[in-house]
């Protein structure tokens, strides 16, 4: 959150990466104007280059600012070297443990925790979890753990130990855990929107996240289907190999060579 120190540095030579613009959808009146003035729009009307982390983050920029397109390169997140399992445990199909990372109201954790109403599972729940939350999670009955403040090892062993990942998210820039899923080999469910549905690529249940309908179905079909598990394992392996991160260095190698060639 210093976009606003580029416009202290110098035009030619300056990189900016925006990840999204949520704080634009929670900011009201003159706060909201002047942290879009100050993270948006003059950072991005001074500097020659941008980059976002996905076309959906792209699309927003230029929705909101009204820049040329020209001037945002979409090079999208790398996957940490540490998140690769080469193994896959046993799925446990009498009381499967599901991940969620994330309790920020875009993760959608509410209407997770009614779409798990009568499953039989546990609900591993990474981040803080206030008293709306735990009243929810009492008031359906869902068996469940909190964790805060893990470090990178500590999400890694997490991911390890889950049956499945659940990533239904109103809004993200990208949606980073996805991704993370999928090279530790677990299914994944997340969101039918962008950018979620790209990252996942063909790795993952995709989802309505405003219906708890089409969540319940998504755990359940991967609770009950074992060649579906199987699948999306498969294909997520394969999805995570354009996120590698010397490929994605590469990309931010290419744009710092052509920099330097025009400045030259």
């Amino acid at each position: 959150h210093i976009h606003f120190i580029a416009l202290v540095l110098p035009r030619e030579k300056t990189v900016l990466t925006i990840h999204d613009l949520r704080i634009l959808y929670f900011r009201r009146g003159l706060r909201r104007f002047v942290l879009k003035k100050l993270f948006f729009d003059l950072p991005i009307k001074k500097l020659k280059y941008v980059t976002a982390i996905s076309e959906a983050t792209k699309n927003e920029i230029l929705r909101h600012t009204k820049c040329d397109a020209a001037k945002i390169r979409v090079i999208e997140n790398p996957l940490q070297e540490h998140f690769y399992n080469q193994t896959r445990k046993k799925f446990n199909l009498q009381c499967p443990t599901i991940l969620q990372i994330g309790t920020s109201p875009n993760k959608n954790l509410s209407n997770v925790i009614k779409a798990l109403k009568g499953i039989n599972c546990r609900l591993r729940i990474i981040g803080k979890i206030d008293n709306e939350t735990l009243a929810a999670l009492t008031e359906n009955q869902i068996f469940f753990e909190n964790a805060v403040n893990l470090n990178d090892l500590e999400i890694r062993n997490e991911y390890e130990k889950a049956d499945i990942v659940t990533f239904c998210s109103t809004y993200e820039g990208f949606g980073l855990p996805i991704v993370e899923a999928q090279a530790m080999q677990s299914p994944v469910i997340t969101s039918n929107l962008s950018p979620m549905k790209e990252v996942a690529g063909e790795g993952a249940v995709l989802i309505e996240p405003e219906d708890i309908t089409s969540i319940r179905n998504g755990i359940s079909n991967i609770i009950n289907n074992e060649s579906l598990r199987r699948d999306l394992i498969k294909k997520g392996i394969i999805n995570v190999k354009r996120f590698e991160s010397s490929y994605i260095a590469g990309l931010y190698e290419e744009l710092y060579g052509e920099i330097l060639d025009k400045i030259r």
